[in-house]
């Protein structure tokens, strides 16, 4: 099991630290993310000079960074809003691809799965064709992370089913989307929505599909829940991996800024707990 470092929880850190703590922690794979007001995140306007600085930054802690978190919604009703959704993540796909990105990490969108209508279905599945032709010319490939609608309480988030969540719409997504089109794993969103369903068989219908993965875990507190690291509540990593068909590099995605250094180191002691042969590489 190879593991490296999730982009979220870093993003109020610089690029930089984030491969420090990456380095430090003995990791040498990190996922980035495009767009946002953040200081850890690439702006959209970057210049030539400012890539070749940060890839160079990259090079000299040892670091491989493929993976790159992208911000989309191809769920918006509004016909306008859609095709600005599609330049914009034109442009980050573009912009991920002059950082020798393999992977970009998309949301399908937040519209609750209750109020896809077909016209809309219809076009999020023409979005992810273009995008998906887009990744296919820069030699990269697209993982749609599962993941539900969430809204603001207290210290965490009420969570959703769309269409990344709900079983029904993951069944349809996988028969619709381009075959080369994977998904991004990631049992912690899951667990927030499954009713009931074993994430084992979320593991099992998607299968091959997936060529990504984030670990963590949510604990729930009254009706809404609070992101935490794998080990701190009770998704049992340990049984579920068994039934997860893949092989390549595992993000912890620790999602809680203020401790985001212990919470790292938590979630490789519970990591290296169930899976003592844990590689960095």
């Amino acid at each position: 099991m190879i593991v490296g470092l999730g982009e979220w929880g870093l993003q109020y850190r610089t690029i930089e630290e984030h491969c420090r703590i990456t380095q430090d922690f003995g990791l040498r794979y990190l996922e980035l993310g495009i767009g946002g007001d953040f200081p850890g995140r690439i702006q959209r306007d970057i210049s030539q000079l400012e890539i070749d600085s940060l890839l160079a930054c990259i090079r000299d802690y040892g670091i491989k960074a493929p993976f790159f978190a992208l911000d989309s919604d191809f769920t918006l009703e509004d016909p306008n809003a859609l095709q600005e959704m599609m330049g914009q993540v034109t442009h980050d796909i573009q912009l991920a691809a002059r950082f020798n990105a393999t992977h970009v990490r998309l949301f399908a969108g937040f519209e609750l799965a209750s109020n896809m209508t077909e016209a809309r279905w219809a076009l999020m599945i023409q979005a992810f064709f273009e995008m998906n032709e887009l990744c296919s010319r820069h030699g990269m490939v697209i993982s749609i992370e599962t993941h539900g609608r969430i809204t603001k309480k207290n210290e965490g988030f009420i969570q959703e089913h769309t269409t990344t969540t709900d079983w029904n719409c993951l069944q349809r997504l996988l028969r619709e989307l381009p075959p080369t089109v994977g998904f991004n794993f990631d049992p912690g969103n899951l667990k927030t929505v499954a009713e009931g369903r074993r994430l084992t068989d979320y593991a099992k219908l998607l299968g091959n599909r997936i060529n990504y993965c984030h670990l963590k875990d949510w604990r729930r507190v009254d009706d809404y829940w609070v992101a935490c690291a794998p080990g701190d509540d009770d998704l049992d990593y340990d049984d579920l991996l068994k039934d997860v068909p893949f092989n390549g590099v595992h993000l912890i995605e620790y999602e809680q800024a203020d401790d985001i250094i212990e919470g790292i180191g938590r979630s490789l002691t519970y990591l290296r707990s169930i899976r003592p042969n844990l590689l960095v590489e």
